[in-house]
């Protein structure tokens, strides 16, 4: 049962609100499980990896939106049932909306906060979309007509303000003017607390006014998120409605603010231990999310009785504005909204978390008398005075024009004053009027441009900016870039785009653009560099990320729906024009792969900022180039099974050639870095005309963004299968070095020896038939590494070295070759000496089902060599490596069995010793009858020693097999292939696959010959000899 919204209105404490969203589209392609519970009140979420671990957290307000619900003609989602569990936007707002709004009529402040990682349902609570109207917009209606239906009794006056944070920045998106470098300053005054100074106010009489700012707001924020090359997801976005209230009756004024506010996505990139970044993980853009995480754990701690000294308001300009809604004067409601996939287990149970610690706070909200109407008494009564004086002056007859004087100047002014204030209100909204009138002028006439024009619409990354800036193409010839000089120019800004980017020509009912030199234009995934036609509802992205979608003539529209071509429609058809698609799990099924899937959409998310940061490397002249690259496409753990794969990107300075490779935590971190700095960069060419060398001296190469110290790399790896081991047959094998995208890095030469304790090499007479025999054996063999032939690594840039490492069964850390420099085929020389002391099973089903792999590192230029760390190995005193260690015991019970054995076998000895004298005469006897029951065999073969012989022959033999087999697996046609390429492409694979046929049936055919042989062979002169 949810609470009242009155019931807001008898404690000061923080509401929280919890509401679930339905299924994405990649969360649905993924074949996601709903890993969210909800009853009245409480919420459960589930472990996916951990069905058993079970979270269960209470809150004020829970909204099942999840699932039961359907869609009416007008596109309003409702639920499915009368009375069921699905909550709509009507329900969410009768709850908290309803209750904001008679607080603010109260005279309380009143705030709104909503918190919940990117895409899980912020903004469609706060703003809504379509037909379903969010909060916002609900409250703006129900707030006028409560002012209409109380208009009798008193008069109201609201203002309002729209502004977004992005980086520490204030950013107004209602100014006239153009946007103020470094943005708003936020200030502090005694009585008004922190303000942001020059926030333009603007009053409104309907919610349609409201609207239409909202609507201007929702433009500024694309444009300045453009220009800014800002991601909306990171940036926060505060409403603010002023509503004063004059009781003429009771002369009394009650003045209240109400914040509606859309917080920044509150996912963070995880950095492992093994991939920190040096630079510190966000900088400024998540200052003002991490120090309202801050705030709210100190103001909880402070609610359930714990001592804190400091609560960091003043550490970001979120807080700071937000500091009355946070343990001060205002009402406040929290909207925390979740995804139920269990791939976004770790995001829900942080915000959760985080809600739970929020509903802790209590504030201290009291009803606000307005300063305007107290200065206006205190004014008025001093009017009274000074009349009062006057009088008195007259009638006492005194001569005192100068006092009379002065005393008439200041009851001028004073009246003034009054004026000023009682007419101000007034004026504002007149103004206010005038710009509605041009708004609405402008949105008449864009409005009739759509049914006369064809245009491009923007398509961005937040949906609720998408279809908001329309640039229409008029007949004739359009300049489009950033010169805005011409009449017949386009102006776009943002970056990558230059001063004449391309021209569009709209001639006979025909729009075709044509790209500039050195410009960068794609037209629905694929670069153009000539004219091209246009079609209605082709994709253009011109410069580095400007998304636009083209909406032909009207006779050209029929109708179709163009929200499906959303921003990673646009990606995705880059990446399936650079190669990248998503692939079927297998070929008859239609359920992607999730792994895959998580990839694909890494990849899609990470093309844009990687086109940015290279377009902004570029300007800053920074010679560096960033290429996605999938990490482990192509490679495989020790039993062959394909590692996960993940994104990752490649630095390469174009001058010495160093590499560097990012995961994709620290590449997004460095992306904000790069911002900052190209930021600075652009300010200080505007406001001083400054050089990129002068802007960039302020970072060191230690604070640069674009540089890290150089480290190995990992190039590629080999597997080299340790099947031989077990039989003890030595294996000499050429293994090609695959990167992790599958191409070949290197040919390395490796051999497995099965040796004696003291490194010589075993005979063919110790080869065995059943592996079972090496338990509990001593088992030695050497890991030979010959030479690495063909390193591409050293190819490309001649002073670079490599190292092998690898790690086999149970050692605990990796061993290293020694670093091998400015060699294209190096000689290693390598060998490693490996003992098992007692086999045991677990190291027999290793040595027969998995693979030593064997690591290709690169060195670079200034980087420190790997080495061997021998402190954790076990080793004789012949430098011997041991593995197979047994496995950990109870010492103590282990003692007291040694003690009670050694005391029976003490007892027991001296009856073995007598045994012993009478099995050695036995013994002696036996030797003697079968030395001469063989005396006639000694000239037959061992067919033991043959049968060896053809397991080591079949074994070699299968080592070519699966080299046929790797080739197989990797032989691809190329992307450029045209028909005749492709016919080729399968003549050639069908003549692999017709040799490997061959080689498979002739190694086979020729080991069941042998064994044949063998058994053939033993059965006759087991017949001969009988």
């Amino acid at each position: 049962m949810r609470p009242k919204h009155s019931d807001m209105m008898q404690k000061d404490c923080v509401r929280v609100a919890v509401r679930v969203r339905p299924f994405n589209k990649r969360e649905r392609d993924a074949g996601s499980r709903c890993i969210i519970s909800m009853v009245p009140s409480s919420i459960t979420i589930q472990d996916p990896r951990d069905p058993q671990n079970r979270r269960s957290f209470c809150f004020d307000y829970t909204y099942w939106s999840h699932s039961g619900f359907i869609q009416d003609t007008t596109g309003k989602y409702l639920s499915e049932d009368t009375g069921g569990r699905y909550a709509d936007q009507d329900t969410v707002f009768q709850d908290l909306g309803e209750g904001i709004l008679e607080n603010s009529l109260q005279g309380y402040n009143a705030t709104l906060l909503a918190y919940g990682q990117t895409g899980s349902g912020k903004s469609y609570s706060m703003m809504g979309y379509g037909a379903n109207k969010g909060l916002v917009p609900k409250l703006c209606e129900r707030l006028f007509e409560s002012i209409k239906e109380n208009q009798d009794s008193r008069r109201c006056q609201v203002f309002f303000s729209m502004l977004e944070i992005y980086n520490e920045q204030v950013i107004d998106l209602l100014s006239r003017g153009s946007r103020a470098a470094g943005g708003l300053r936020v200030r502090e005054e005694q009585h008004r607390g922190f303000y942001v100074e020059g926030l333009r106010t603007v009053p409104c009489e309907t919610a349609q006014q409201v609207e239409q700012l909202t609507e201007q707001g929702m433009r500024t924020r694309t444009t300045a998120a453009t220009h800014m090359n800002a991601n909306s997801s990171r940036s926060h976005m505060l409403i603010s409605l002023q509503l004063k209230q004059i009781f003429s009756k009771e002369s009394t004024t009650k003045q209240s603010n109400i914040n509606l506010v859309d917080l920044a996505g509150s996912e963070r990139q995880k950095l492992s231990g093994s991939e920190a970044d040096r630079l510190k993980e966000g900088t400024a853009i998540n200052l003002s999310l991490t120090t309202l995480g801050n705030v709210i754990s100190a103001l909880a701690d402070v609610a359930v009785g714990k001592k804190v000294v400091h609560i960091p308001y003043r550490e970001s300009v979120l807080t700071k504005l937000l500091q009355s809604a946070l343990g001060g004067n205002s009402r406040t409601v929290m909207i925390a909204t979740l995804s139920p996939a269990d791939i976004c287990y770790e995001e829900s149970l942080s915000t959760l978390r985080y809600a739970e610690r929020a509903k802790r706070i209590q504030n201290r909200a009291v009803v606000n008398e307005s300063p305007t109407e107290r200065l206006v008494k205190e004014l008025k009564a001093e009017n009274v005075r000074l009349l009062q004086r006057l009088s008195r002056l007259g009638q006492e007859g005194r001569r005192a024009s100068d006092e009379t004087k002065e005393l008439r100047q200041l009851l001028t002014h004073n009246e003034l004053q009054i004026k000023a204030i009682q007419t101000l209100w007034e004026q504002h909204l007149q103004e206010a009027l005038k710009d509605l009138e041009e708004q609405y002028a402008n949105i008449t006439k864009e409005r009739r441009m759509m049914q006369m024009h064809p245009y491009i619409l923007n398509i961005n990354e937040d949906a609720q900016l998408s279809g908001v800036v329309k640039l229409f193409i008029q007949e004739g010839e359009w300049d489009v870039g950033l010169s805005d000089s011409s009449p017949k120019s386009i102006s776009i800004k943002g970056l990558g785009i230059q001063e004449h980017h391309a021209v569009f020509r709209n001639e006979q009912r025909c729009v075709t653009l044509t790209p500039m030199a050195r410009s960068k234009v794609i037209v629905n995934g694929n670069t153009v560099c000539q004219t091209t036609v246009l079609q209605h509802l082709d994709r253009l992205i011109l410069g580095s990320n400007c998304t636009y979608l083209f909406i032909g003539f009207p006779s050209e529209r029929t109708g179709d729906d163009w929200n499906c071509y959303d921003y990673d429609y646009f990606q995705a058809e880059v990446a399936a024009a650079e190669g990248i698609r998503l692939a079927e799990s297998s070929p008859g099924s239609n359920q992607t792969d999730p792994s895959l899937l998580a990839v694909f959409y890494d990849y899609i998310k990470l093309m844009p900022m990687v086109t940015e940061a290279n377009q902004m490397s570029q300007e800053l002249h920074k010679g560096v180039e960033f290429k996605l690259e999938i990490k482990n496409l192509a490679l495989s753990d020790s039993k062959g099974h394909d590692l996960k794969k993940d994104i990752v990107v490649r630095v390469t300075t174009l001058g010495n050639k160093q590499v560097w490779l990012w995961s994709k935590a620290k590449f997004i971190n460095r992306k904000f870095l790069m911002e900052e700095m190209y930021q600075q960069h652009q300010a200080a060419q505007t406001e001083e005309n400054k050089s990129e060398s002068l802007c960039a001296a302020t970072f060191t190469r230690d604070q640069d963004p674009f540089w890290d110290p150089v480290e190995p790399l990992l190039l590629g790896t080999a597997h080299l299968w340790l099947q031989t081991l077990a039989f003890r047959i030595p294996l000499e094998e050429q293994l090609e070095v695959l990167g992790s995208e599958g191409t070949e890095e290197a040919i390395l030469q490796a051999q497995l020896v099965p040796c004696s304790s003291t490194g010589f090499p075993l005979s063919e007479d110790d080869i065995l038939i059943d592996p079972s025999e090496l338990l509990g054996r001593r088992l030695d063999f050497q890991l030979v590494l010959e030479q690495c032939c063909g390193l591409r690594w050293i190819r490309e840039v001649h002073n670079r070295g490599v190292q092998v490492g690898f790690k086999l069964f149970d050692c605990p850390q990796p061993l290293y070759t020694p670093a091998s420099w400015h060699n294209i085929n190096p000689l290693l020389d390598h060998r490693t000496h490996f003992a098992s002391l007692q086999t045991s099973q677990t190291l027999l089903d290793y040595l027969q089902s998995s693979a030593v792999v064997l690591e290709l590192w690169g060195l670079q230029d200034g980087c420190t060599e790997l080495t061997s760390c021998l402190d954790e190995m076990r080793m004789t005193p012949d430098s011997v490596f041991i593995i197979d260690k047994p496995g950990p015991t109870d010492q103590t019970s282990l003692d007291c069995e040694l003690s009670s054995s050694f005391r029976v076998l003490q007892r027991d000895l001296e009856e073995m010793k007598s045994l012993n004298s009478l099995l050695k005469k036995e013994n002696q006897n036996l030797r003697e009858q079968f030395a001469a029951r063989n005396s006639g065999r000694s000239g037959r073969p061992s067919c033991d020693a043959e049968f060896a012989r053809a397991l080591k022959v079949f074994y070699h033999s299968m080592t070519s097999v699966r080299g046929q087999l790797q080739r197989l697996r990797r032989h691809r046609p190329s992307e450029e292939s045209d028909m005749v390429g492709l016919r080729f492409f399968v003549d050639e694979h069908g003549r692999l696959l017709r040799d490997f046929s061959e080689q498979l049936e002739d190694c086979v055919s020729k080991l069941k010959q042998d064994v044949a042989a063998i058994v053939r062979r033993k059965r006759e002169k087991s017949e001969l000899y009988m």
